[in-house]
């Protein structure tokens, strides 16, 4: 009997591949290239290019692996326990991310994504997913054609669109998108129950939406949970062959005591950083080690939260630049603010534009209560290039300087810097 189960399910999962592999998943309505073709594509394009021939399902993954050679020292005492982990030169775990899109009518897709493997879980974990709606003929043929040329709803419980720094970052093993390894300090990143309508319309872009402002959704009561409302206002436009200039403003409150926490601190996947700002701890003392999975990056943890995020984004023949200019306020009273500053600069050349240098710098700064004596600062250096073997395949090298500024830090912070350099390769199809 377990044997005739055993071929009914093999063949019932052959019978499924091939009913996959049966459609064409390349051609997709309304969606962000995989791999190098979808750099620099931030909300995909109302371009309606693709004609619509049923129910299609692409099947595609993403694969990422590093070699790390950092080094981490702070101010700590020897022996007090909270003096770092001395790192040595390896390979970190490798991550997979499993992605299906379904074109499932004509202007509707679905995407879903799992984590197959990643540092902050061991398990597979279903990231999210959302349905894009670009088209409202499943009501009627031609229903409301006039605004839908313009307009795309997303719905589901998936990252949500504040900002632009999401569109670059890397998502567990997506990494092909990220020139760098790391995602920015302070990672505006998180997945909720949401939904939002986008509007283009030559060059001018406008989102508005809301989530339940949950990472972890619970309907038990007793907690003060409020929903998030965000926007963004932009303006994206090819200028010439050689010239585009990109220019957003996006703005997200949330007003609850149990749900302002997730703005930067809403990734399952942990950072790509590993094992730094760890301490030996010492028994002796009574001391336990310190130090998590998403360490090196930066949350104030406010509980009510106002931030603003404002992003330039330049390409000009191969150079490009990418910026950041954030501002985190906590609403309690006595919270202070966070402001975060990035830019990114980027040659790409050779053939296609295989090939890459470029640098980046990060710091935070500011204060995470009002009556701080002195503002917390962080910053971070990078440089390094990279080289898309093909359109699915590329390697980076980079290195990387974080600094913990100032008498603000205590603890395993004060003094702490970690820097060295990464070596990553990713895939992604």
């Amino acid at each position: 009997m377990k044997t005739f189960l055993r071929f009914t399910m093999i063949a019932l999962l052959m019978g499924f591949a091939q009913v996959l592999f049966a459609q064409d998943g390349r051609n997709l309505q309304f969606f962000r290239p995989v791999g190098q073709p979808g750099l620099n594509v931030f909300e995909p394009s109302k371009a309606d290019t693709v004609e619509y021939e049923g129910v299609k399902v692409r099947v595609g993954g993403d694969f990422a692996m590093q070699f790390q050679g950092l080094s981490q020292s702070n101010d700590a005492a020897a022996g007090s326990g909270l003096e770092l982990k001395e790192l040595g030169n390896n390979f970190n775990l490798p991550t997979a991310n499993l992605n299906l899109d379904v074109q499932m009518y004509d202007g509707v897709r679905l995407h879903l994504r799992t984590y197959l493997s990643a540092r902050n879980h061991a398990e597979a974990w279903v990231k999210g997913g959302n349905l894009q709606i670009d088209k409202l003929d499943f009501i009627k043929e031609g229903f409301m054609e006039g605004i839908m040329k313009y307009t795309t709803v997303t719905i589901g419980l998936d990252e949500f669109n504040y900002g632009d720094a999401h569109f670059r970052r890397t998502d567990n093993a997506r990494a092909i998108y990220n020139p760098f390894v790391g995602n920015y300090i302070m990672d505006a990143f998180s997945t909720e129950a949401f939904g939002e309508v986008t509007i283009q319309n030559n060059g001018l872009l406008a989102v508005v939406g809301v989530t339940n402002g949950k990472l972890n959704q619970s309907v038990t009561s007793g907690n003060d949970n409020k929903p998030s409302f965000y926007t963004k206002l932009g303006f994206d436009k090819q200028i010439s062959d050689d010239f585009r200039a990109r220019l957003t403003g996006s703005w997200y409150v949330n007003t609850g005591t149990s749900t302002g926490t997730w703005l930067y601190g809403g990734d399952r996947a942990g950072s790509r950083y590993y094992q730094v700002l760890h301490t030996v701890g010492n028994e002796d003392l009574g001391v336990a080690s310190q130090g998590g999975n998403f360490d090196g990056r930066f949350n104030a943890r406010f509980t009510k939260i106002s931030a603003v995020q404002i992003n330039p984004f330049i390409k000009a023949g191969g150079f490009e630049f990418f910026g950041i200019y954030e501002v985190a306020s906590g609403l309690n009273e006595g919270d202070g603010a966070m402001t975060q500053i990035a830019g990114e600069a980027l040659y790409r050349f050779g053939a296609n534009e295989r090939y890459y240098i470029g640098g980046r710098y990060n710091t935070v700064n500011g204060k995470m209560a009002e009556t701080a004596p002195e503002d917390m600062n962080i910053s971070r250096l990078n440089f390094g290039g990279g080289w898309f073997l093909t359109d699915n395949i590329m390697t980076k090298v980079e290195y990387v300087n974080q600094q913990y500024n100032g008498d603000a830090w205590a603890g395993r912070f004060a003094g702490a810097e970690f820097k060295g350099v990464m070596i990553e390769a990713a895939i992604s199809f």
